[in-house]
């Protein structure tokens, strides 16, 4: 044990004691130096010190100490959270708190090994992203104003993301010679370069084919454009104004729940399990990494994604 630690060392304390002295000018040293450190503000170091006064006194109580633990004591530690039904993102958090007090002590050579090091941090379930109503979709797409060539573009835009849940980034950079009006499919190059082929429905492909031979020709005024999706400028849209106009058109339709680039894509994939597709192939449609491209050909046919599309989508 580093001398650092020596100096701090107190006698045994029963469950039933305060956390001893020694342990609280540690921690309190551990914030002073992460706070030289890295500047954290006064909230943050205080939410460390809770960490770790909760875990040096289920320590101390247990015949262990922050300065004597090994492996066994934290993962003893963790254990009694998980008997105490704590939240796995509490846990997480004391673990987190621990490693930093670890790898600064070490760091500081207060101690020459880090028992937090293998530790694995408790598995956090993610967070279900949001979606919406297929009630709140409906209003959603005829917010534009379809009169315009703008809002024509955006309902076109808003159902064809509602039809085939593509990225915003799948989205506003689909060139021309990737949609097939005539298939009713689009040609997407996804994350890692992969291409999916990708039904849109009738409704979707009868609101394209409305843009191709009106909208799209008048925003462009006879400027060469090769994105489908075209500003007055003449190129194609950025994501980041293809969400202020999902925004705008959602304020439109007085929707209030909180929206994100990905709400449609969410709303895609959510609504058709609802109405009965497999899971599976949702996650076809969607383009997930989880499932290469070869695996789309091989194992589900072209005619059979369109098929269950067409069955199970609200809009097809």
């Amino acid at each position: 044990m580093h001398e650092y630690f020596a100096k701090m060392s107190a006698p045994e304390t029963t469950a039933s004691a305060p956390l001893p002295e020694n342990q609280i000018r540690l921690i309190e040293q551990f914030a002073d130096a992460l706070w030289m450190e890295r500047g954290l503000s006064k909230n943050t170091l205080a939410a460390y010190q809770n960490d770790l006064r909760h875990a040096a006194t289920w320590l101390v109580d247990n015949n262990s100490s922050l300065d004597k633990a090994g492996r066994q004591d934290l993962l003893g530690y963790l254990a009694s959270l998980v008997d105490q039904r704590v939240q796995p993102r509490t846990s997480a958090r004391r673990l987190s708190s621990l490693r930093q007090f670890y790898q600064l002590a070490v760091r500081e050579h207060w101690l020459t090994e880090d028992p937090s090091a293998l530790i694995e941090a408790p598995k956090l379930g993610r967070p279900l992203p949001k979606s919406l109503s297929e009630q709140d979709v409906e209003a959603l797409l005829m917010a534009p104003d379809v009169e315009t060539p703008e809002g024509e573009r955006d309902r076109c835009m808003l159902e064809l993301l509602y039809a085939t849940g593509l990225r915003v980034s799948e989205l506003v950079s689909l060139q021309v010679n990737e949609v097939s009006l005539s298939q009713g499919l689009v040609r997407v190059t996804g994350k890692g370069g992969k291409e999916r082929l990708v039904p849109m429905g009738e409704e979707a492909a009868d609101w394209l084919r409305r843009f191709s031979a009106g909208g799209r020709a008048e925003l462009l005024k006879a400027q060469p454009c090769d994105a489908f999706f075209p500003t007055r400028r003449g190129d194609a849209m950025t994501r980041q104004a293809f969400w202020y106009r999902i925004k705008k058109h959602a304020a439109t339709a007085g929707i209030k729940t909180e929206l994100s680039p990905h709400t449609l894509r969410h709303a895609f994939a959510t609504h058709l399990i609802n109405h009965g597709a497999d899971l599976r192939v949702v996650q076809l449609l969607l383009g997930h990494s989880s499932l290469s491209t070869t695996q789309i050909y091989t194992h589900v046919a072209r005619e059979r994604l369109a098929s269950l599309h067409q069955k199970h989508h609200p809009r097809a």
